[in-house]
């Protein structure tokens, strides 16, 4: 039994989790997320813990950004969107037990905004390609995997290697793993 209770997007997200492992979870019932849901996932922070895991698209994130703002200190799982794909459909549904049991054993805990920022920088991510650069986005899908941080804009990637902390060594040896075609 996971201890934590695990934030996802909707019923048969839960039932695809629940094939998995033996946990709780909590249905944002997509991106417009009331203040009751909010208030259960905050209640739920303070007395098990959360983990967000929300499908690997835009929506997903929203989601995740919603939830993480109100709600700090929450791990997080992601989902390669590759895993979660079946007939042009992403969701948390369409994995197979395996992958989702793979995310939830990867997980990430953000730190507060302004606590101990992370060793990576805004020229590091220049410098491997992963903004101002032709292929930026494949790579940032490509490292965000290696790092298990998930895919994400620039911008948000950074934010990711802060707030969970990326060292420079989990960097370069997931920089390097992509180089050379490791994934």
């Amino acid at each position: 039994m996971i201890k934590e209770i695990i934030v996802v997007e909707g019923k048969d997200d839960t039932v695809a989790v629940k094939r998995a492992v033996e946990a709780d979870t909590i249905e944002t019932n997509g991106s417009a997320i009331g203040e009751e849901v909010l208030r259960r996932i905050e209640l739920a922070q303070e007395r098990r813990g959360v983990i967000i895991f929300t499908d690997p698209d835009h929506a997903g994130e929203r989601i995740r950004k919603i939830v993480a703002k109100r709600v700090p200190g929450c791990k997080h799982a992601f989902l390669p969107q590759e895993k979660a794909l079946y007939k042009g459909d992403i969701g948390i549904e369409n994995a197979s037990p395996d992958a989702i049991r793979q995310a939830l054993s990867e997980l990430r805990t953000e730190s507060p905004e302004g606590e101990g920022a992370g060793e990576i920088t805004w020229d590091d991510l220049m410098g491997a390609g992963l903004i101002v650069h032709p292929d930026a986005a494949n790579r940032r899908l490509r490292m965000g995997k290696l790092l298990g941080i998930g895919y994400a804009n620039g911008k948000t990637f950074f934010k990711r290697c802060t707030s969970f902390r990326i060292s420079r060594t989990e960097f370069v040896e997931a920089l390097r793993k992509m180089e050379q075609g490791q994934e």
